[in-house]
């Protein structure tokens, strides 16, 4: 297996994968190679018919800690023609680290998550923490602008106060005071952390996946705009979604299942 194929380790099992980041020595640091890999993977497993929903993780110690300071030091200057900018943000790079996709991408945070290794867990679907996890923005630190969202996706997480906060002053936060600022939707246990995402996992297999998969696209495209434009975007995707993908028998197969899931987590 080559050297850039081992930057990303990747298991499938009952429909879920799981895509680990693999530079531990490095932190799990975004190198170029890593950037391209992880746009690589996701895409494949997007086009997998075997692979409904991705967690995405990174080998212990950290979740990610952002670019790659010493590749970035080490890039030539622009006036030489260097691509340093490249590594910051790659050409190619659309909104965010993760190319477009439509699966459900669920962030096990399992360290460290700084600066755009934060932005990469913003890039996710929802997060999981690790109780080791810690999360920084340091772009201001280290003298570099986000280019993946964060001045975004921070503020729509945790509200644009306290974004402004953790951008201006760097300083991190640990997965207690991320889950109260509603960053991250669970803390758990490290050793535990994996089973549980996998767990969510398998709850979000076991639904319609067209509907996940609209529900998904009709969330991005409503945080998105105006609220006001939101609600007609809902409605309008609503009308659609009932014209061309509702089945009542399906749905009273779901609905009974549901009650039957109900029943069970309730004993």
């Amino acid at each position: 297996m080559s050297d850039t194929i081992d930057l990303v380790l990747v298991e499938i099992d009952a429909r879920v994968a799981t895509m680990t980041l693999n530079r531990p020595g490095q932190r799990n640091a975004l190198s170029r190679a890593l950037q391209a890999r992880i746009v690589e993977v996701v895409i494949d497993l997007e086009s997998d018919d075997g692979v409904d929903v991705i967690v995405l993780t990174g080998a212990d110690p950290a979740f990610c800690a952002g670019v790659d300071l010493k590749e970035l030091g080490s890039s030539a200057p622009r006036s030489a023609g260097g691509s340093a900018s490249d590594l910051v943000l790659p050409k190619d790079a659309g909104r965010g680290p993760l190319p477009p996709h439509t699966k459900p991408v669920i962030g096990a945070i399992n360290g460290v998550a700084v600066t755009g290794g934060f932005e990469l867990a913003l890039a996710c679907d929802f997060l999981v923490a690790s109780d080791r996890a810690r999360f920084a923005d340091t772009h201001a630190r280290v003298g570099v602008m986000p280019g993946w969202g964060l001045t975004v996706l921070l503020a729509e997480a945790v509200g644009v106060r306290r974004a402004r906060e953790l951008s201006t002053t760097g300083n991190y936060i640990d997965a207690e005071v991320a889950a109260a600022w509603g960053l991250v939707n669970h803390v758990v246990a490290h050793d535990e952390l994996l089973p549980f995402c996998r767990g969510l996992a398998s709850d979000i297999v076991s639904n319609d996946q067209d509907g996940v998969r609209q529900m998904l696209d009709t969330y991005q495209r409503v945080t998105a705009t105006t609220a006001d434009e939101g609600w007609d975007i809902e409605a309008d995707i609503s009308r659609a979604w009932v014209r061309d993908h509702l089945d009542p028998a399906a749905v009273e197969a779901r609905r009974l299942a549901i009650v039957e899931r109900g029943r069970s987590q309730q004993t």
